[in-house]
Order: C-alpha cells, then sequence, then structure tokens
C-alpha cells in the first residue's frame, strides 16, 4: 500500500447528525454530510434548515438555516418570496425583459451549501454554533450585479433584453461558447455574417458572465436559423468554438466532491488558513472570497501586470466594481505560468501554505508541473473543475451556461410555458465556487484527522447536480412568474441600487473603502 492510498478517512467518520427540514437546504445538507461520513435521521424546525451534529470524540455543533436571518423584509417564508424580495428574479428575468422566478430552488441550494460550509468552520474553530440564512444565499448569488449597480460609474454595456441560446435551421436549440474574440468571429464567418454584427455582438456576448443579459444582433439569430445544425457543428470544428444542444436533464452525479489522500505530513492543524488561489471568471474566486470570509488570508496568483479584469467596467475608484465582489481583501502576487522559474517560484511559496486552489482548464496544471503530485507534501490541492466527478459523453467547455445546456438544467429554470434557455445569470458558477469552499474546509478537516495532504475536486456538474436533485419535470406554466410584481405578497425587488440604500437589509448591505457596494459574512458563529 502506497503512501497515497495508505489512509482513506471521511471528513466526519463515526459522527451522527439530525438534520430538520424539508427545504432545498435541508435536503442538500442531508446529503453532503452523508458523504462526508455521517450517519444522518431527520425531525422537523420552524427553520428552513437546522442540523445537530456530534462528532466522534463527543463534540456537539449545531447549525440553523434561517429564512430571512438578518434580513428584515417581512414574508421572507420559502424560495419565492426570497427570489423575488432580494434581487434574483430580476437578475434573472434581465434577458427576458422582467422579472422571473428560477424554476429550481436555487437560493436554498446556495444556503445549504452555506450552512455545511458554515458547519466545517465552526468544527475546525471548535465553534459550537453556527447560523446563516436563504436570502443571505440570496444576496450573496447576485453580489456581482450588486457592485455593479453600485458602482461610481454606469454600465458600459448595454442591459436590453436578449441573448443565447442559438437555434438551428432544423430547431435545435443549442449554445455557443467562445472565451476569444478570434474564434467568435470565425465561428460566424464560417456562417456567412457580415463582419458588423460580429463585431456588434462580441461586447455584450462577452459581458454576458457579468452583465445577466446579451443583447446581440439579430443577425447572429438569423445566422443559425439559416443553417442547419450539422453545419453548425461543422463551423465551430473550423473555427475552435464549442457548441452545446440543449439536452433534457440528466441523473445527478453521485458525490458533491472527491477527496483524496495524498503523500506527505503536515503540522498545521486547519486555523488561521493560508490560501494561493489561481482563479479566473467567478468559480474558484468564489471559493477563495468565502474561505477569506471565514478569516483565511487569501493571495491571488495572478498573471504579470495583475489581473486585467481589475479593470472591467463599471468602476469603484480604480478598480473593477465586480472584481471585488469576488476579490476584495486578497493580496496577490505575479507568476508567469509560461516560465518555469516563476512556477518553481510559487511551488517554493506553498511550502508555507494550507490551500492551493485553482480552476484551470484540464491538464494545465499536470502540464505546468502544479498539481498535486508536484506540490509540497501536506498541502490540500482542491481543484474547481467543469467536468469533474461524472462519466458523461461528448462534454462541451465547461464553462456555465454549457453546463446548464448540457445537463439539462435549461430545461428546468423556465416554466413548461416558456423555451428552455439557460439562466444568464451565473447560476452554476457561483454555486460551483459555493461547493468549492465547502470542500476546501472538507479537506482541510480531513487532512487534520490523518496528518496527510490531500487532493480535493469539486465541479460546477456537482454544483448543477445539487440543483437538479429531487427535481419532477419542468415547472407548470406560470411557476414563480410575479403578478403585479409580488411574489406570496411580497414586492419584487426590481432596482438593485436600491436595495443597497434600503434600512431592511443593512444589517447585511454596505459598503467597502473603496466605496463599492459589500456584502458582509453570510455566518454567525457563537
Amino acid at each position: 500500500m502506497t503512501e497515497a492510498t495508505a489512509v482513506q478517512v471521511s471528513a466526519l467518520d463515526g459522527a451522527t447528525a439530525s438534520v430538520s427540514g424539508t427545504s432545498a437546504a435541508a435536503r442538500l445538507m442531508r446529503a453532503h454530510l452523508r458523504a462526508l461520513g455521517a450517519e444522518v435521521g431527520g425531525g422537523s424546525t420552524e427553520h428552513a434548515a437546522e442540523a445537530v451534529v456530534v462528532l466522534r470524540n463527543g463534540d456537539r455543533h449545531e447549525v440553523v438555516v434561517d429564512w430571512a436571518g438578518p434580513v428584515t423584509v417581512p414574508g421572507l417564508r420559502d424560495e419565492a418570496t426570497v427570489q423575488a424580495a432580494c434581487g434574483v428574479m430580476h437578475v434573472h428575468g434581465r434577458s427576458s425583459g422582467s422579472p422571473r422566478g428560477i424554476g429550481v430552488d436555487y437560493c436554498g441550494t446556495a444556503a445549504g451549501v452555506l450552512a455545511m460550509t458554515g458547519l466545517l468552520a465552526a468544527i475546525l474553530r471548535g465553534e459550537p454554533r453556527v447560523r446563516t440564512s436563504v436570502a443571505e444565499a440570496a444576496l450573496l448569488t447576485i453580489s456581482q450585479y450588486l457592485a455593479a449597480a453600485g458602482a461610481d460609474e454606469a454600465e458600459a454595456v448595454d442591459l436590453r433584453p436578449g441573448g443565447p441560446p442559438f437555434v438551428s435551421a432544423d430547431g435545435v436549440r443549442f449554445e455557443v461558447e467562445a472565451l476569444v474574440p478570434e474564434v467568435w468571429a470565425a465561428f460566424w464567418t464560417a456562417l456567412g455574417t457580415g463582419a458588423v454584427p460580429v463585431r456588434d455582438g462580441w461586447r455584450p456576448y462577452q459581458f454576458r458572465y457579468a452583465t445577466a443579459t446579451a443583447p446581440i444582433p439579430d443577425a447572429l439569430h438569423k445566422a443559425t436559423r439559416g443553417a442547419t445544425y450539422a453545419e453548425i457543428t461543422e463551423a465551430a470544428a473550423i473555427s475552435g468554438a464549442s457548441v452545446c444542444a440543449l439536452h433534457s436533464p440528466i441523473e445527478p452525479i453521485a458525490g458533491p466532491w472527491r477527496i483524496e489522500p495524498t503523500g506527505g505530513h503536515t503540522t498545521r492543524d486547519g486555523t488561521d488558513l493560508v490560501v494561493y488561489e489561481a482563479g479566473r471568471r467567478i468559480q474558484a474566486p468564489m471559493a477563495a472570497h468565502l474561505l477569506g470570509l471565514l478569516g483565511a488570508k487569501v493571495i491571488r496568483v495572478e498573471p504579470p501586470g495583475g489581473d486585467p479584469l481589475r479593470g472591467m467596467p463599471p468602476m469603484s475608484g480604480d478598480t473593477s466594481a465586480r472584481w471585488l465582489a469576488l476579490n476584495r481583501g486578497k493580496g496577490a502576487v505575479e507568476i508567469d505560468l509560461k516560465d518555469p522559474a516563476d512556477r518553481q517560484r510559487l511551488r517554493d511559496a506553498l511550502a508555507d501554505a494550507d490551500v492551493f486552489l485553482h480552476n484551470w482548464a484540464p491538464g494545465n496544471a499536470e502540464r505546468w508541473r502544479l498539481a498535486a503530485p508536484d506540490l509540497p507534501g501536506g498541502i490540500v490541492y482542491a481543484y474547481t473543475s467543469g467536468w469533474g466527478g461524472g462519466a458523461l459523453p461528448n462534454v462541451p467547455l465547461g464553462t456555465d451556461f454549457m453546463v446548464q445546456a448540457r445537463t439539462g438544467l435549461a430545461e428546468l429554470v423556465r416554466p413548461s410555458d416558456e423555451d428552455p434557455a439557460p439562466s444568464l445569470m451565473t447560476l452554476v458558477d457561483v454555486l460551483g465556487g459555493l461547493v468549492g469552499a465547502e470542500a476546501v474546509l472538507a479537506g482541510v478537516l480531513t487532512r487534520r484527522l490523518t496528518g496527510r495532504g490531500v487532493a480535493v475536486e469539486s465541479s460546477l456538474l456537482g454544483a448543477a447536480s445539487a440543483l437538479l436533485a429531487g427535481q419532477n419535470g419542468r415547472p407548470a406554466p406560470g411557476f414563480r412568474v410575479p403578478a403585479d410584481g409580488r411574489v406570496g405578497g411580497v414586492d419584487v425587488a426590481g432596482d438593485l441600487a436600491a436595495l443597497l440604500g434600503d434600512p431592511r437589509f443593512a444589517a447585511v448591505l454596505g459598503r467597502d473603502d473603496r466605496g463599492c457596494p459589500a456584502l458582509g459574512s453570510p455566518w454567525r458563529f457563537s
């Protein structure tokens, strides 16, 4: 038996847990506690969810998930009312032109992950009790949109309704992913589109991750309606773009993450964490942001000259408001990953770290010799991937909207009287970041129990699976569609900037030292 396979211990082996509640938060907590090795029972509660965990050594920890928490909007009692009051319906509905509820229990699921993350932090810190809420989870999921709404300058792109998916001549609804403008231009040129709409479409398409809408020129939609899906896939192959037809919902994958022992011993105990994060877009930066809110020292690994997204409009002072939403408070080190000497400098720095977290494309860590076997012994190596943990055939690029398309989540986020379409609110990127933070702490706790390093992998597929779990077909017509601006007696937030000055949100929404909108920690320990 090798050192890497000598110890197989789950973070909560020997623990017992009682989880009360019928919400999505309670459902997820039951599943994740079982995945961590706990024996789980149930009960009832007035809260969205509540859990009591007794560890093998007899230590007792409690986690409570309220619906509203410190948010004082009256009537927050379920998924729909929280989505309405906290701006989620507004953001999800941008591409449609009016507020719409997400057809899956997104905020409750996110709250369940936050509760589990808080519970693991409480165990590591020796805290007996932690509390969070579905409302706080909702606000966290739209934090970058809130930051942009309260920035010093207006949006730099058009927020009119619009966006993918596209439709082929033979009726296939599909998504396109092109990460650079050259690939975008080559794809549309292969479909015979003129240069002007291709140029005009790139900026709103590129910003759709940040704005939740993409009013691209109709000429691009016209181009796909004039080509068969076979011709479209051929254009993608020629250009290097990735396309994915909207699928029916898949069976969720079995586990939210994978945690495996690696080599090397550690003397670190999981408190005062030092985290190096090499993340881009949302997933890994969100995971590290949550670890920072829990007190970790987070150091970003950025390219020479710094992360270009620091300058992404709108700005708050001299820094992107959206960038601050996920990265405020982090340190930074500039590393040229193409330079072997710089890569060695990073390996050397990791000797004093607890966690190395990244979301690079598959194979990059191995090619750069920055995968788990290449790092100092005893570290927690955390990979927040696109498709890890599953065996789906013919997967496209592992990005948010492609994952929504391939897993069938795009079919469930809208009611059955509307055409299937991924939400342009970055559902799985954000939730993937939350699951990533939870997985890191599970890895840290496993390392404390074994004294050895561990490798952790979570994924966007795992995040999508958490939302697919328990769903029974598409929502009914009109599901969670506001009537006269209200849902369940609660007003639908239609202006994110107004939330920032609303005294009912003052306990959780404020501004940082740059004046940028900022959410406080979503956990309260006692």
